[in-house]
């Protein structure tokens, strides 16, 4: 409890600050509104009790394809994502010969979607949104012809309209009891997934038919699909007792580095930006010291929420699969009966991990938009008071946030490493999408 009210006394501070920042005298372009929305969605992620990683994703995707549509609307070097992206349409063509103001635009879409994709946040978020909306308004449209900033803002509307409308029947616009189904029955067998706590809505597993959404740059959900984890056995020297225990003694003998790594991708639910949220900060950051154009924010939000988008959906339909008993359940079956990972493992099956398919997606998407080996420091918990970390290029933080499940407890060695190649080919198929004409 202390840690939550902790994040909405943060963004208590963040509307404060928004409430008192004067107007700019300067022209307020596309992307600082993206980029001012984007730091504030990356909080409501947190105040939003139903966004788990895989609802943070969808939504992520969809804001990233909204704000990508409505300027490609108006730029002719950029090409539609409508035919590219499952079930996408064109969006409505702006008025030939009438002239948009492209931040007036963009605030609309994004405004309204944000108000749509965050309608269930609670009140700290809602005065935010509201707040934010009013901000960002005012500043786009100073010293604008009313007529245009009233045609601009319908626009971008009707873009998120659009979208909205598109969004509908993917599988996931509607999330009940937070994702856990009211009933479920588990498969018998000590290989298959059994809960790991005693908290009565997890009982079922979280989404178990998130694997079945509709993907986005993906074709079908296992588009990417994975070969079996090592065969199920409770026998000393077998592949899935060693992969066991190298999970037991890792935790058992844990490094101060190790439990930091563990502790800093943990990115808990309403505890922070949640995993994809993790990796759009470090986007957003970088877009920021590259002092990146509209165009490029708005390609690099659109590709990484579409590829976050779909490995949710595509580890899900593996783990669904698979349905693998969690390391905790099977150490203190066959281990040790009083050993306890330090992470909180979460209410479904086990492989492949979800931190490492999301975050070999993410890898690919932004070494392919700024080059490999590229070298960055991490600050999305500096708030939380973690500290940054520097890595050498993406796929090095691809890569311990992969291991980071093992030094929690709560993953195998072959989860992560086969999720980890999951993502990289679910991502290439964001890398694949045609941006400019």
């Amino acid at each position: 409890m202390k840690a939550v009210g902790t994040r909405l006394m943060a963004l208590c501070f963040i509307i404060m600050a928004l409430a008192v920042q004067p107007l700019q005298a300067a022209p307020v372009g596309a992307d600082k509104v993206m980029r001012d929305w984007y730091r504030l969605i990356l909080e409501l992620v947190r105040h939003t009790p139903t966004y788990s990683p895989p609802v943070a994703s969808r939504a992520f995707a969809y804001l990233g394809v909204t704000a990508y549509e409505a300027l490609a609307s108006g730029d002719t070097t950029m090409t539609s994502l409508s035919g590219q992206l499952n079930g996408l349409t064109p969006v409505p063509q702006r008025e030939g010969g009438m002239a948009y103001d492209e931040a007036v635009v963009m605030q609309a879409a994004l405004s309204s979607a944000a108000r749509e994709f965050f309608g269930n946040t609670g009140p700290t978020g809602q005065r935010a949104l509201k707040r934010m909306t009013e901000k960002l308004s005012s500043e786009v449209s100073s010293g604008l012809a009313p007529e245009l900033v009233a045609r601009s803002q319908a626009y971008g509307e009707s873009i998120t309209a659009h979208i909205l409308a598109w969004s509908l029947d993917d599988g996931g616009a509607k999330v009940e009891n937070m994702g856990f189904p009211l009933e479920y029955k588990l498969t018998e067998g000590p290989e298959h997934w059994v809960p790991t706590n005693l908290i009565n809505q997890q009982q079922m597993p979280l989404l178990p038919k998130w694997g079945e959404n509709r993907p986005f740059a993906m074709k079908i959900g296992n588009a990417c699909p994975l070969p079996p984890p090592p065969a199920y056995s409770e026998e000393k020297g077998s592949d899935f007792y060693t992969e066991a225990l190298e999970v037991y003694e890792a935790v058992t003998n844990l490094t101060p580095e190790q439990r930091a790594i563990a502790r800093f991708w943990s990115d808990d639910p309403m505890l922070s930006p949640t995993p994809p949220g993790h990796w759009m900060s470090i986007a957003l950051k970088l877009l920021d010291e590259r002092q990146a154009s509209a165009a490029e924010h708005a390609d690099l939000f659109a590709r990484l929420g579409i590829s976050l988008a779909d490995a949710f959906i595509g580890c899900w339909h593996s783990k669904f699969e698979f349905d693998l008993v969690r390391p905790v359940t099977y150490i203190k079956r066959v281990i040790d009966p009083k050993w306890e990972p330090i992470l909180i493992t979460p209410p479904f099956p086990e492989y492949p991990s979800g931190h490492s398919t999301q975050s070999g997606a993410a890898a690919t998407v932004l070494t392919a938009f700024f080059g490999e080996n590229f070298a960055f420091t991490d600050n999305t918990h500096e708030k939380d008071k973690l500290p940054n970390r520097s890595f050498k290029s993406f796929w090095d933080a691809a890569n311990e946030a992969g291991i980071s499940r093992l030094y929690g407890g709560i993953h195998f060695r072959a989860a992560i490493d086969r999720g980890l190649d999951q993502g990289r080919c679910i991502g290439e198929k964001a890398v694949a999408l045609r941006t400019r004409g």
